[in-house]
């Protein structure tokens, strides 16, 4: 898929999340500060500096595996690639039981909901999403016009 502007998006988690923990470093800092007691600079960097450091691979990893897009090109699903071509029906309930689901994983992450789609082939598929019904729509837009187009 190329560059193509984004009929849907979800990025799985935002690059804000990093500002937790100087946040949290800083509530430290102050508190210690407050109580009048010794403050200890170093360690409050090297707290904020170690948070930063080990929520960057989760948000790096989530932002990876959680997003999607749909575009005029097709679907994007984590690490799976789907071409629009490929998709053949938007389904308005869940895909059956034993259906495989996109972006590599077992399961539908928890806090996602399910969209079914009819593959081209005939194969059901689950698709996932903080917000079913805006993938769905989206992913109905994308069948739409390409179901026009041809």
């Amino acid at each position: 898929m190329t560059a193509e502007p984004s009929l849907y998006d979800e990025p799985g988690v935002g690059w804000t999340a990093l500002l937790w923990a100087p946040l949290f470093a800083l509530a430290g800092l102050l508190a210690e500060l407050a109580t009048g007691g010794p403050v200890h600079w170093l360690a409050w960097t090297l707290v904020a500096v170690g948070l930063v450091a080990i929520t960057v691979p989760w948000v790096y990893a989530r932002r990876r595996y959680l997003s999607l897009a749909v575009t005029v090109d097709g679907y994007r699903q984590g690490r799976e690639t789907l071409e629009a071509a490929r998709i053949a029906e938007v389904l308005e309930d869940e895909a059956p039981v034993g259906s495989r689901v996109l972006g590599g994983g077992w399961t539908i992450p928890k806090k996602y909901g399910e969209v079914g789609l009819k593959l081209d082939d005939g194969v059901f598929v689950r698709a996932w999403a903080k917000d079913p019904d805006a993938l769905r729509e989206a992913l109905g837009d994308l069948v739409r016009a390409r179901t026009t187009e041809s």
